[in-house]
């Protein structure tokens, strides 16, 4: 198979789809590799890497489409990059359709295979090309809230751990899955005073067995959270319905709750966005007010740390990315439930209930 990786063109986003190593792999497997020139510069990867690996080097992003069967990518195509994404060609990246109607409805017109990162899961229910990038959100999501706390940059100017004394900040992290696990984790480590909410009793049961004695556990409702943000200085927003929308929990109304130079990281800003009051922004303009309340909102946090985010996402995708090269697209779903749940849209139809639904679209069967 023919397979390209285009250089991401979305604000700020310095991450590459694939690593030398993983081009390396899928040459092994009989493939032929084309790298945009300079795809890895951001994440440290230069094109004499490639190169090395045995991938071959394309000059500009147009010739990467023109040529690719599959297209490997960090994040979703981009208005500039519409045009480019070709009938039958296999897009493998992460799209996040219930963010964007706009690339929903031109994935479909595009009549290309667009198999979604996100929503390729395993039997038990984990969400194996999610889970890395997850990581890598969870822990920034501590990072740069406790960034914007400082006072100089629009904060209430608390430490999170505070000092012998001085009592800790207070930090609630909404949603207990792998980001929400991996920012209690970080906040708990920097001494934070810390409240991870669930609505899943057995999962918080789990949390509080594992957890430092610095986090506590609580059911996720609306009283309980309108509860807790009197006092919090710091909300992590990590809720997650795979393919779907991401529920709001944090009304406008509630934000007069909160004092003001409190920070809410909404990291479900991918699909939607778990705040009402969120928007998407970027890692050059990274915050915005409302009602003296600090929002970050960076649809794609890892980006800012491509290098480790780059190695942690080829680890995880390289394989599902051999078997659809070695077996095309059908028999690879054919042979795989997990492979065949990555698809969202396929020959103008949308095959994913989470992705119908956002956008009232008709929700269709594909066989393979």
């Amino acid at each position: 198979m023919i397979i390209g990786i285009p250089k991401e063109i979305k604000n700020n986003e310095n991450r590459v789809a694939l690593t030398p190593s993983g081009a390396s792999e899928l040459v092994r497997h009989g493939h032929t590799v084309y790298v945009q020139a300079t795809a890895g510069m951001g994440s440290g990867f230069a094109d004499e890497n490639y190169l090395a690996a045995g991938a071959k080097i394309l000059p500009g992003i147009e010739d990467v489409y023109a040529v690719a069967e599959m297209i490997i990518k960090v994040k979703e195509p981009i208005e500039a990059e519409y045009a480019l994404v070709r009938r039958d060609q296999l897009v493998f990246t992460y799209f996040h359709f219930a963010s964007s109607e706009s690339l929903t409805r031109a994935m479909i017109e595009s009549g290309a295979i667009c198999l979604a990162y996100e929503t390729v899961e395993k039997t038990d229910g984990s969400l194996p090309l999610l889970v890395p990038m997850s990581e890598v959100a969870g822990r920034m999501s501590v990072q740069e809230g406790a960034y914007f706390l400082e006072k100089s940059h629009g904060g209430k100017g608390r430490l999170l751990g505070g000092v012998p004394g001085v009592k800790p900040a207070k930090v609630l992290v909404l949603g207990g899955g792998v980001v929400g696990t991996n920012a209690a984790l970080m906040a708990a480590g920097l001494g934070a005073d810390v409240v991870i909410t669930d609505l899943s009793l057995p999962r918080l049961r789990h949390l509080s067995e594992v957890m430092p004695r610095n986090v506590k556990t609580l059911m996720s409702s609306g009283y309980n959270i309108r509860a807790e943000l009197p006092e919090v200085d710091l909300v992590i927003g990590s809720v997650l319905i795979p393919g779907a929308k991401a529920p709001r929990l944090i009304t406008r109304e509630m934000l007069g709750l909160m004092k003001p130079g409190t920070v809410l990281v909404d990291v479900a800003i991918d699909q939607g966005g778990c705040f009402e009051t969120s928007h998407p922004t970027s890692h050059d303009k990274p915050v915005f007010e409302v009602d003296g309340i600090i929002h970050y909102c960076v649809a794609n946090i890892p980006g800012a740390v491509p290098h480790t985010s780059t190695l942690a996402l080829t680890n995880a995708t390289l394989p599902y990315a051999v078997a659809l090269a070695d077996k095309g697209w059908e028999k690879a779903c054919h042979d795989s439930e997990e492979i065949r749940l990555g698809l969202n849209v396929a020959h103008g139809k949308v095959l994913h209930p989470g992705v119908a639904e956002a956008w009232n679209l008709p929700l269709e069967c594909l066989a393979v």
